[in-house]
């Protein structure tokens, strides 16, 4: 790895959206108490057999930290997720990963944002959004493997899509169970 390991923003590696109904009572849910409180088990739970481990941290200034372990595809992703927002119907994460690969360890950058909607009806709407990009480690990394950047962001799409569609639904019910424990 490089002595200076930099994100390259310009470059998306993979990005996924996906959305769930949440059923319980907006005044509820609180989104950064349920993540950064989130039991290892019921990490488990919301994306097996993907999600291998979660749990709770700061960073050396004070910071909340999530830290999650999860396969995504071939890979085996530590992700260590600091707070740049950490609210009641939001949270905005952001990453730099690490990712082992069968060619070895490297690292990409990953955006998280959680985020609860209220669509005036009764109902909630809760968003799952990741996004990732290469660091310049991962570039070269690629390049070591002699693997072309596209080849690898349409693998990590897939991947990243797939995991993402199985994981929200559970997430959002996970959220509305902390949200109905609590009120």
């Amino acid at each position: 790895m490089s002595t200076e390991n930099k994100v390259v923003s310009d470059m998306v590696l993979s990005s996924s959206q996906v959305t769930a109904t949440i059923e319980a009572p907006l005044e509820s849910i609180d989104i950064a108490d349920w993540l950064l409180n989130l039991p290892d088990k019921e990490y488990q739970r919301c994306a097996p057999p993907d999600h291998k481990a979660a749990g709770y941290t700061t960073t050396d200034d004070g910071r909340p930290m999530s830290i999650n372990v999860e396969m995504i595809g071939t890979g085996l992703v530590v992700q260590h997720y600091v707070a740049e927002i950490a609210e009641k119907l939001h949270c905005h994460m952001v990453s730099t990963s690490d990712v082992l690969t069968p060619h070895g360890w490297t690292t990409v950058q990953v955006i998280w944002d959680l985020s609860v909607k209220d669509n005036g009806d009764g109902t909630l709407t809760y968003t799952n959004s990741v996004v990732s990009h290469p660091t310049t480690d991962f570039l070269a990394f690629l390049e070591a493997n002699g693997q072309s950047f596209e080849e690898a962001a349409a693998a990590r799409q897939a991947a990243s899509g797939d995991h993402n569609s199985r994981e929200t639904p559970l997430f959002a019910a996970s959220i509305a169970r902390h949200a109905l424990a609590r009120s």
